[in-house]
């Protein structure tokens, strides 16, 4: 078939057929098959494979839980954080209705314990005794081992309840537990928000500038993260004193270098972009051209990052207070209760158990949800099911 320009002369040979073995096309014949759906932009194709994923939503569910708790709990107990009673030492746990079953019903086997005292009502006032379990002589004296309700032997009044049991100075444990995650998260959210911060700030301007803009950065940032981290916390902890700010600061020393390093790298890997060069080549001011244009391709990677750093924060900071590194007492932290309870881990384990339990489940959660939205804002991914 030969090719016409439509802007030359018709060839001899054409000139004389009829209009009417012409066809005349336009482009408003040529339609576009629609769309059967909407359009979806990216972060609403990553929320919906998010919500559809059961790795997530659990998670998510769990760590919501525990934020309101840790916000509703410390209210409505009836008890504060810091109140003390000698006459409520070491209780163990009761709940109401689960006591019916046997399980945290406020009693505490007694061993070694004289027979002859059983009758005693000094000793064994408000007839506590529920069980003789074991009886034994020793060189003659008859001993036992015997079952009593706890909360009767320290004459505690009708109804009262301590859902996780009390400390050595009579504290409760449930107000305690959820009033240091409280303080946990605040901690664990405000160092990631402040390393996220410094990260890309550093990152930016590292990644963008280049040349040796970038290898004083980069050199600088090295030689911090070579530095001992237990070590320069600790100094930062003994120079600024204990409390809430000083451990934020503590976290925050070498916290953002893992996020200037991956905001680096994508600078590197979008600055040299066509819009990036168009834009720059129209006058468009370096701090536009950061964090407007190239900044936002960084959000999905930055995002699951924050997200992965959470627990990290609250591990580390339960380390410090392991260590007598946390916050001013009385106030509590998840660390602070590992490290009481760890000193009557033998005597009373419930005062491990149930701190030792909220933070397996909180990183646990918080790990979990990390690891789908990071494959829930993969962009490789985008439209599977």
């Amino acid at each position: 078939m030969k090719y016409i320009d439509p802007k030359q002369p018709l060839p001899e040979e054409l000139s004389n057929l009829p209009v009417s073995v012409f066809e005349s096309l336009h482009q408003d014949d040529i339609k576009d098959e629609k769309f059967k759906t909407k359009p979806i932009g990216f972060f609403k194709d990553a929320f919906l494979r998010l919500t559809k994923s059961k790795f997530a939503v659990i998670p998510f569910i769990i760590i919501v839980l525990i934020i309101l708790g840790s916000i509703i709990v410390p209210n409505i107990s009836g008890y504060g954080f810091n109140d003390q009673n000698v006459n409520r030492k070491n209780l163990p746990p009761k709940i109401p209705f689960v006591e019916k079953l046997g399980i945290a019903d406020g009693t505490r086997v007694m061993k070694n314990r004289k027979m002859d005292n059983l009758s005693n009502e000094d000793m064994y006032p408000n007839d506590c005794i529920i069980e003789i379990l074991r009886e034994f002589e020793v060189n003659g004296v008859a001993m036992c081992d015997v079952k009593i309700d706890y909360y009767a032997y320290c004459s505690t009044e009708e109804g009262e309840y301590h859902w996780f049991g009390t400390d050595v100075l009579g504290r409760d444990l449930l107000t305690r537990l959820f009033r240091g995650t409280r303080i946990s998260l605040i901690i664990a959210f405000v160092s990631v928000l402040t390393n996220v911060f410094i990260g890309v700030v550093y990152g930016a301007v590292s990644g963008y500038y280049g040349g040796k803009v970038d290898m004083l950065l980069t050199h600088f940032a090295e030689v911090l993260d070579g530095m001992p981290y237990v070590v320069v916390t600790i100094l930062f902890m003994l120079l600024l004193g204990s409390g809430i700010s000083s451990l934020i600061v503590a976290l925050c020393i070498t916290g953002w270098i893992g996020t200037s390093r991956l905001i680096r790298a994508q600078f590197y890997r979008f600055k040299g972009r066509e819009y990036v060069l168009a834009a720059r080549t129209l006058g468009v001011p370096d701090r536009t051209l950061i964090f407007r244009h190239i900044l936002p391709n960084c959000i999905g990677p930055l995002i699951t990052r924050a997200m992965i750093s959470i627990p990290g924060a609250i591990f580390s900071e339960s380390f410090l207070a392991y260590i007598g590194l946390g916050i001013k007492p009385p106030n509590p932290s998840i660390g602070i209760l590992l490290a009481d309870g760890q000193r009557v881990l033998l005597q009373y384990p419930y005062q491990t158990f149930f701190p030792a339990v909220l933070i397996s489940v909180l990183m646990i959660a918080f790990n979990l949800f990390s690891n789908s939205l990071r494959d829930a804002l993969d962009p490789t991914k985008r439209g599977e099911e």
